[in-house]
């Protein structure tokens, strides 16, 4: 490993403000504020907290004078004052109306951008949206995918910098999507340039020279596939160099043998591209996982630094994707300069620094049967906010320590084909029987020049919070179990702590107002059925009676965190009159798979949706299949599912009884 020694200081004005993802420039989610500190941060207590009134709510705000912006479910954007907490405006862009079947991968929106009076936001049905920050208006409205049907939506956050606004798109783990970022006018909503991030149909011409050098590295029909590589949260403008980072997702579907037979390293996939922030032109790339093949995208967070390396500052990139290595990426030149695993890993032996690819484990391509591997497919760290503090060198970040199991037994590769609007990865469950809940979590405060832990503590399992670094020698991060915590940035001594009802699993920001600074963070239950892992459940937040909060805290805080009811998770509804036909209910639980990502695997919401175990509707048929065929509560965010049969309803309805009748046994004993 290269000799990786001293970080220097950061060299920028005290900043106020937090306007964008990440908080000021290069994404370092650290603010300069100092006014709380490890000294005094016991004095901490809430000042005001405001109800979001949105179905789900795992964002992190951000603020600009006086003002704190959210952009939460169907991507209903609120301004508060960021000193009272009293709502300013509300802007609802109708999301459930349009989206469609869109509705049924995500709700989510994981945060909107402000520069020069206008916020942005992205939606479901992917349009890129701009507001008056000061009333709520919307300015202009573009739409940024190829219309209703082609898979792609919007839940990251746009970037903006000199004028201009960028956004890519999720998708590829649903649909045949190919990946790519759009680049518009901040002022018009104009198009400036577009990127694909892979290359699409030779016999269509190629957009860009990048995507004839892509092309060379994949085979078979990809094309036909989709191939993924999309862009849907890591985007990072570097001011120094007028650049743009991306950080791309997996292939479309996960089966390589599917999308690339022949083999080859699939570009832009798992890969961080650089490009001119101006025009869009291709500059360098690094691939991390070359011919991906585990969902180990390379979307995390990559916050900018300069570093002394062999006695000489280099600007660097950094990031911890899915599969569990740190890297730290000269961003001059897109040079690896060094990698080193976080955990348990075990796909992989080193990354050679020589030629920057992975020294990769036999057999991890599930080419000569199942492969379990470390991580899984959940990253040992994945899309929580990692923060990064100049004053000590150091990144803090969640850890997860799980494993995925891997097969493609019964997958023809030549014959299989995408399925509409469900999950498509052309592999079997990554977590089956034999893969126990044993997950365990850790916030880790990791030297990015050492390649070594300075401190590690443990954390309820199975997922925790994106974290917050402060000058005052402080992170703050927030937990499933619904403490908010603040611990000492050098040792990772806990100085403060709240339990504050709710999960807490948004990445914490900071603001001052005056000369008085402020915490602000939302709470609210843990979105989607990956969160499953080792009974996420068990923490029995819900729907109803744990709904997304925002909280702001400040020393000597005169305000309260309203109680919520004791979480003690929904109670499956008790129908001795229902005889659960256990055919149907298995025919049910196929029907249930594109329930899953909201509702919970097993039919077990973790509090971001209604559990339908406890769900009277079950026992209504009709209401039942007016909601879920003719969309009734689509405002709400309940998506249509007109495709379903009497008979597929009928058999969604046993199912779910007997999810509540296992339940209730279980209970009983």
């Amino acid at each position: 490993m290269l000799a990786l020694t001293l970080l220097t200081a950061m060299s920028a004005a005290r900043a106020t403000d937090w306007p964008n993802y990440g908080g000021g420039t290069g994404e370092q989610h650290f603010s300069p504020l100092e006014t709380i500190d490890v000294g005094n941060v016991a004095r901490l207590k809430p000042e005001w907290n405001a109800d979001l009134e949105v179905p789900r709510a795992n964002a992190e705000p951000i603020e600009v004078d006086g003002v704190v912006y959210v952009a939460a479910a169907l991507s209903i954007v609120q301004a508060f004052d960021g000193r009272t907490g009293k709502r300013l405006w509300r802007y609802d862009p109708e999301v459930g109306a349009v989206a469609g079947g869109k509705l049924r991968f995500s709700w989510g929106i994981r945060g909107l951008a402000h520069a020069e009076g206008r916020l942005f936001v992205g939606t479901q049905d992917g349009r890129l949206i701009a507001i008056d920050a000061k009333t709520g208006t919307q300015l202009w409205s573009v739409q940024t995918t190829q219309g209703p049907d082609d898979g792609r939506y919007i839940t990251g956050a746009p970037r903006v910098f000199n004028g201009k606004v960028l956004i890519g798109h999720g998708g590829a783990d649903f649909s045949p999507v190919r990946g790519y970022v759009t680049c518009y006018d901040a002022a018009t909503g104009r198009q400036l340039w577009r990127f694909f991030t892979v290359p699409g149909d030779p016999a269509k011409g190629f957009e860009d020279d990048a995507q004839a050098l892509a092309a060379k590295t994949w085979t078979g029909e990809w094309w036909k596939y989709g191939g993924g590589g999309t862009v849907w949260n890591a985007m990072t403008y570097d001011a120094e160099l007028n650049r743009v980072y991306l950080g791309t997702g997996n292939g479309s579907p996960w089966n390589w043998k599917v999308r690339n037979p022949g083999g080859g390293d699939n570009l832009f996939l798992a890969s961080i591209v650089a490009l001119d922030a101006d025009t869009g032109r291709y500059l360098w790339h690094y691939q991390q996982n070359p011919n991906e093949a585990w969902d180990y995208n390379s979307t995390a967070d990559m916050p900018l630094a300069t570093l002394i390396i062999d006695g000489q500052p280099r600007k660097v990139l950094m990031q911890a994707p899915k599969n569990g290595f740190y890297y730290v990426i000269d961003r001059e030149s897109g040079k690896l300069l060094s990698a080193d695993k976080l955990g348990r890993v075990d796909w992989a032996d080193r990354i050679d620094l020589a030629t920057g690819r992975p020294v990769e484990r036999a057999g991890i391509r599930y080419e000569n049967g199942p492969a379990l591997l470390y991580p899984g497919n959940l990253g040992l760290h994945s899309l929580t906010a990692m923060a990064f503090s100049p004053r000590t060198g150091l990144a803090y970040l969640s850890t997860m320590d799980s494993g995925g199991m891997y097969s493609d037994a019964g997958i023809d590769a030549r014959a299989w084909r995408h399925a509409p609007l469900t999950i498509n990865t052309a592999l079997g469950p990554t977590y089956g029987p034999q893969m126990p809940n044993t997950s365990k979590t850790s916030l880790l405060a990791w030297d990015p020049v050492r390649q070594q832990a300075a401190w590690r503590i443990d954390t309820p399992s199975p997922w925790n919070g994106g974290t917050l670094a402060t000058a005052g020698q402080l992170v703050f991060q927030g937990q499933i179990d619904g403490t908010f915590n603040a611990y000492d940035a050098k040792t990772g001594v806990k100085r403060w702590s709240m339990q504050v009802g709710n999960a807490v699993l948004a990445a914490p920001i900071s603001y001052s107002v005056g000369d008085r600074q402020y915490i602000s963070v939302i709470a609210a239950p843990p979105a989607g059925a990956m969160m499953q892992l080792d009974g996420a459940n068990r923490y029995g937040w819900t729907y109803r009676g744990h709904p997304a909060r925002l909280l702001t805290f400040a020393l000597d805080g005169k305000g309260h965190v309203p109680a919520f009811p004791k979480p003690e998770g929904e109670k499956p509804l008790v129908d001795t009159a229902f005889k659960v036909d256990t055919t149907l209910a298995g025919e049910g639980a196929v029907v249930y798979y594109s329930c899953m990502p909201c509702h919970g695997a097993d039919a077990i919401s973790l509090g971001s949706a209604p559990d339908l175990r406890a769900s009277v509707l079950a026992n209504a048929p009709p209401a039942f299949a007016e909601i879920l065929r003719k969309g009734t509560l689509v405002a709400r965010g309940m998506p249509a599912f007109a495709e379903l049969s009497d008979h597929q309803l009928l058999a969604l309805r046993h199912y779910l009884r007997a999810e509540a009748d296992r339940a209730a046994a279980v209970t009983a004993r």
